[in-house]
């Protein structure tokens, strides 16, 4: 097991695992000799399995897979609930994973599978539901039967339905799952049989949260992130692998986004993400220098604040705050705004600091991710709240 943010261990790996391992992009396994590989973290965290080797990498401040699921969750959907998607806490990644998954799945289908409506397109001799003209004329000029038609059909074949099927089966291709926990991960899939299997690689289908759906959506949530960021293969024998591999960087960036945004509907304006804006003039375009801060909140069509969410506090290995500052004090010239937030992963006080030579401030705020979701919502909030009243101020004093 390894920190995310640790310099890496010394372990004796065959070939083929180690060169799974660096291809899975979760470490780095370099060769040293004598069949000894130095394995360092690149950055990324999660879970890589085979039939003979495992290896995790936990995110700093040891953070369960709760916690892990509550961002990503949070960061994809907006209105998200902190206890629509739920972890059973486990010291290793799979069992919690595959537990989470069996237990949610029982939940879901407990009442039975799922049905509701689905658009069919079908080439009939008769009526049903209405006829496609632009596709009757274009396959089938002259001819009366037979009919190109769409008619909505109740059936257990539905969106839902596909990606709950295909997060079972691909967790139950990961090599050592628990005998007790696989059968019931196909059982559980067994019941969805006559549902259309999802092909290797291709995008989840859409679907609503709706009331008629509510029972499914613990567990599409947690079906979706396994599905987005899990890989397995059932090969042969030793062949099996798994791997669950996440950027932190990302995940809090966009944690950070979404609940910013969100907290922000609370006040005049708006707040987009990615802003884009130019740092420089040039002769042509090409020789211009631009930003693009995480997030800048804008009042009356003119940026008022910016943020940038930075994962790595100072005190992580190959972080720099100085670099930071320097980022922040450049989006805010070239926004014209006096305040920055540097919005970073770890506990600790708020800070300003005062550039010199200039009316920048920049606010080192701390989000402190092992607190339960709840209290990491009303830290954002307060985020708001503050950078809010900071705006305040100024256009008071203007």
């Amino acid at each position: 097991m390894l920190d995310e943010l640790s310099r890496g261990i010394v372990e004796r790996l065959d070939p083929v695992s180690a060169s799974f391992l660096s291809s899975s992009g979760l470490a780095k396994a370099s060769p040293m000799g004598m069949g000894l590989y130095r394995i360092e973290a690149v950055g990324k965290v999660g879970s890589v399995r085979t039939a003979t080797v495992q290896l995790d990498v936990r995110p700093k401040d040891r953070l369960g897979l709760s916690r892990l699921l509550f961002l990503l969750s949070y960061a994809g959907e907006q209105g998200f609930r902190a206890d629509t998607v739920a972890a059973v806490e486990d010291r290793e990644l799979w069992s919690a994973l595959a537990e989470s998954l069996a237990q949610l799945a029982e939940r879901a289908l407990g009442r039975g599978v799922l049905q509701g409506y689905l658009t069919v397109d079908e080439s009939l001799r008769t009526v049903k539901g209405r006829i496609r003209i632009s596709d009757q004329i274009s396959r089938r000029p002259g001819m009366l039967v037979p009919l190109e038609v769409s008619y909505d059909e109740f059936s257990e074949d539905i969106a839902e339905n596909r990606i709950l099927r295909a997060a079972l089966e691909r967790m139950a291709q990961v090599p050592r799952v628990r005998p007790e926990v696989l059968g019931r991960l196909r059982q559980l899939k067994g019941k969805l049989d006559g549902v259309t299997r999802l092909p290797a690689g291709a995008p989840l289908p859409p679907w609503m949260a709706t009331r008629m759906n509510v029972r499914y959506h613990a567990v599409l949530r947690l079906a979706e992130l396994i599905l987005r960021n899990a890989s397995a293969e059932a090969g042969k024998g030793p062949q099996q692998t798994a791997s669950f591999v996440v950027d932190m960087a990302q995940v809090f960036e966009d944690f950070v986004g979404a609940a910013l945004r969100e907290a922000m509907t609370a006040y005049p304006g708006e707040l987009r993400l990615r802003y884009g804006a130019l740092l420089s003039e040039a002769v042509h375009d090409a020789d211009r220098l631009s930003v693009r801060p995480d997030a800048v909140h804008l009042l009356g069509g003119r940026p008022t604040v910016v943020y940038n969410a930075k994962y790595k506090a100072a005190t992580d290995q190959g972080a720099s705050l100085t670099a930071d500052h320097y980022q922040m004090l450049a989006h805010c010239t070239a926004l014209a705004v006096p305040t920055a937030w540097l919005v970073y992963a770890g506990s600790g006080e708020m800070k300003l600091r005062r550039i010199l030579n200039t009316d920048i401030d920049i606010v080192e705020f701390p989000l402190d991710l092992s607190r339960p979701p709840s209290e990491i919502l009303a830290s954002v909030r307060e985020l708001a709240r503050q950078s809010w009243g900071e705006v305040v101020r100024q256009h008071s004093a203007g």
